[in-house]
């Protein structure tokens, strides 16, 4: 099992992480959204936080409950400009990023008739800027940056979303092998999850201290900006923005994107057998 090293991932993996009764159950290990998508295409992951265009790309299983998602301002996925939005013809990309990446064209397209060249780069402003007409940065290295402070038109990505659609925007889920989305996998992952919301307290001092980040910014964007447990507006929003990424980009989608928790199989499985998994968060 691979997760980020993004602060949006951390209370996913608190339990795992902490909890004494789940850490057997996974072999947890750390890598950017796309690395993460890489190991399960290849199969050296059974299980992990994928982008969801990876997950749609790969033809991937899921569990639909929970994961990375936002209603309105993200604050994490910021697209930095230079010049009007309508005049952008190369954007510099987080070369960690995809669903981003492809919300970054949906977005410009749709609401600008932009459609810029992407150029893959390091997520450092300075050197994105120096080479493209604007920049799209995620995770905490748009955490690091003050967009009231920038003298730059900036968008965020998460609000742009729901203005346009009205539904919320889900960046990535817990994918994997048909054979490792099911039970007890999914009350692992979900127990995990709680684990860390109930300790968001202890969670959000210790990862301010070690990323160098305010608290009240990491406190705001954890229990204010990302969702970790979704509803069925999250299956919509999901199901929407896969409608229009493959149209954008002729990607083939599942059939269901939005499965239902009783489609997965719930037969026994050993909850010790420690699944490898990738977690790859594109927020």
């Amino acid at each position: 099992m691979c997760a980020v090293s993004y602060l949006n991932t951390v209370p996913l993996v608190w339990g795992l992480l902490h909890k004494e009764a789940l850490q057997p159950v996974f072999d947890l290990r750390f890598a950017v959204p796309s690395r993460c998508a890489d190991e399960l295409a290849s199969g050296e992951a059974d299980l992990g936080i994928v982008p969801v265009i990876e997950m749609a790309r790969q033809k991937l299983d899921y569990f639909p409950d929970l994961g990375i998602s936002s209603v309105g301002p993200v604050r994490s996925i910021l697209l930095i400009s230079k010049v009007p939005f309508r005049e952008i013809k190369t954007l510099a990309t987080d070369s960690g990023s995809r669903t981003s990446v492809m919300l970054a064209r949906i977005i410009l397209g749709e609401k600008f008739g932009a459609t810029p060249r992407l150029i893959s780069l390091p997520p450092e402003l300075a050197t994105m800027l120096g080479t493209a007409d604007a920049a799209l940065l995620i995770g905490d290295a748009a955490l690091y940056v003050d967009p009231a402070t920038l003298p730059f038109e900036t968008l965020d990505l998460g609000a742009e979303w729901t203005s346009l659609t009205g539904l919320p925007m889900v960046f990535a889920v817990w994918a994997g092998r048909k054979e490792v989305v099911r039970e007890p996998y999914g009350k692992a992952l979900a127990d995990s999850c709680r684990y860390g919301l109930e300790h968001l307290e202890e969670i959000v001092p210790r990862e301010a201290a070690s990323r160098k980040l305010a608290e009240p910014l990491v406190h705001r964007y954890l229990t204010e900006h990302i969702i970790f447990e979704f509803g069925r507006k999250h299956a919509e929003g999901l199901a929407e923005y896969l409608k229009r990424a493959t149209a954008l980009d002729k990607i083939q989608v599942p059939a269901a994107v939005s499965p239902a928790a009783g489609s997965m199989d719930t037969g026994p499985m050993d909850a010790t057998s420690g699944a490898t998994i990738a977690g790859g968060i594109s927020a």
